[in-house]
């Protein structure tokens, strides 16, 4: 019988049994699943207690704030319509610009001081948002203005220039209600009201009018927010009726001025 030799048996010795490497492999991805699994299931208990203060504050200031005209479980009442299925992007637009709660009654809600901090109105829109489900606040990929400026004026022209003027400088409308200029309003709330239709505003869920489409009509507001008049004095952007006044009180103010300065040269 042959005799190993000390080279064999060193080769034997450091030999590592397959079944060792299966079970380094196993014990490394139980580690690793584990503490992944530990991980998310803290971070989503986190969310979820921090989800739930903001609703309880927020139900909190509703009860203090809206209920009277919204009633206590935003079914509405004689003096305001149901917030139920508005969703969080309407109650942002509405609290955020100041519309609400309103002073006092009228043809509509006018933008004024905002009532509310930035939590208080985050934790009224999560509250209502919690209630049923509606549009939810826009993505910031949506908001940087810089689509497609062009596609957005053609948009804005066809959808919104009825009411708000192609220049976006507002307009009048029925009894006493009126589409409000357009100009230094944050992409935020141009996204929020077309999803929530505030006032007399239709809704351009994303079936009307798609995501990026926003962004684009977005982008050419903004555009014309930083680009002047090429026209030179714009008159408010209001048309002709600025315009014709203008020529009115001032042309011929003018023509008259003239007129009554020749007769006493001549006199």
């Amino acid at each position: 019988m042959a005799k190993s030799t000390p080279k064999n048996r060193t080769k034997k010795a450091g030999r590592r049994s397959p079944l060792a490497t299966i079970a380094l492999i196993t014990i490394g991805l139980l580690s690793t699943g584990g503490a992944y699994a530990l991980f998310t299931t803290t971070a989503t208990a986190d969310t979820t207690v921090a989800h739930e203060q903001l609703v309880d504050e927020g139900s909190k200031l509703f009860a203090a704030n809206c209920a009277t005209c919204h009633g206590l479980n935003l079914q509405g009442a004689d003096s305001g319509p149901s917030l139920i299925g508005v969703g969080e992007a309407s109650v942002e637009f509405q609290v955020a610009t100041g519309r609400m709660p309103m002073a006092q009654s009228g043809p509509q809600a006018e933008q004024k001081p905002v009532q509310f901090t930035d939590e208080q109105i985050k934790a009224l829109y999560t509250y209502v948002g919690d209630q049923a489900p509606g549009p939810g606040i826009p993505d910031d990929e949506y908001l940087q203005a810089d689509g497609d400026a062009a596609v957005g004026a053609e948009l804005f022209r066809i959808n919104c220039a009825m009411c708000h003027n192609v220049a976006g400088a507002g307009g009048a409308l029925t009894e006493g209600k009126f589409a409000p200029s357009l100009s230094g309003v944050s992409s935020q709330h141009i996204y929020e009201a077309m999803v929530s239709g505030p006032q007399n505003m239709p809704v351009f869920n994303d079936n009307n009018i798609s995501p990026e489409d926003k962004a684009n009509i977005i982008t050419y507001l903004n555009y014309l927010d930083e680009t002047p008049s090429v026209g030179g004095l714009s008159l408010g952007n209001l048309g002709p009726v600025s315009e014709g006044l203008f020529i009115w009180i001032f042309g011929l103010g003018s023509i008259v001025a003239i007129t009554v300065w020749l007769t006493a040269k001549s006199n």
